[in-house]
């Protein structure tokens, strides 16, 4: 017996499922995508891509499929998120190119000699503070999509703080790093950048109303954040 149609979201012309408690694609979040593969062209040779805080999956597969000799690990710390990430791989055919791995951040990468080998991190982690969520205007979020896919601390860049901190580990020396970010969050993202002393000058990335919401930066010292 049929238990009627799955929901499919579009993104960057492919198909993604993102049913039960995931992350939804979003259209905003193809700017990360277009910036990311705009840096990937200057590339030649196989390349190594993280995907963290992947949610359904959809920035490591179109990572793949517009860069076919791309390798990519897309990483997430829920049961759902890994569900369909795995699941969308699957129905992409991008099983071979593409590892869905399970932990808190890079921990999700434990055991796999990754340090020091990545061309590309890209991420859109949870960029709403705990508050706007609980109690302000974002609550309504919660109906239908995980706290964990939006809570972004107290003042929504906890997480960013600390993919900044730790994402040196893994890129290569010039190796990019992605963001992307809350509506009037870049003069934080700013200063996190410019604190870690180990970052080129960042590159930001405007949306159709010209708010800065992506960020991209190089590797420019190896060490820590």
């Amino acid at each position: 017996m049929s238990t009627g149609a799955v929901a499919t979201t579009l993104f960057f012309g492919l198909e993604f499922e993102a049913t039960g408690p995931v992350l939804r694609p979003r259209a905003e979040t193809e700017l990360l995508a277009m910036e990311a593969l705009s840096r990937l062209d200057e590339a030649s040779g196989d390349l190594s891509i993280i995907d963290m805080c992947c949610g359904a999956g959809n920035l490591a597969a179109v990572i793949q499929v517009n860069r076919p000799n791309a390798r990519v690990w897309a990483c997430d710390l829920t049961d759902g998120a890994i569900e369909a990430t795995r699941s969308n791989i699957g129905r992409l055919g991008l099983g071979q190119k593409v590892s869905a791995c399970q932990g808190d951040l890079f921990a999700a990468l434990d055991g796999l000699p990754l340090e020091g080998s990545i061309d590309m991190i890209i991420a859109n982690p949870p960029y709403i503070s705990t508050k706007r969520l609980t109690q302000g205007d974002r609550a309504y979020l919660l109906s239908k999509e995980p706290r964990e896919a939006f809570d972004g601390g107290p003042y929504g860049i906890a997480l960013h703080q600390r993919i900044l901190a730790d994402a040196p580990t893994f890129l290569k020396p010039g190796g990019w790093l992605g963001l992307e970010f809350g509506l009037g969050q870049a003069r934080q993202i700013f200063a996190l950048i410019k604190r870690s002393k180990v970052w080129s000058d960042p590159q930001w990335a405007h949306d159709a109303d010209g708010q800065e919401r992506v960020v991209f930066i190089q590797l420019i010292a190896r060490g820590r954040g």
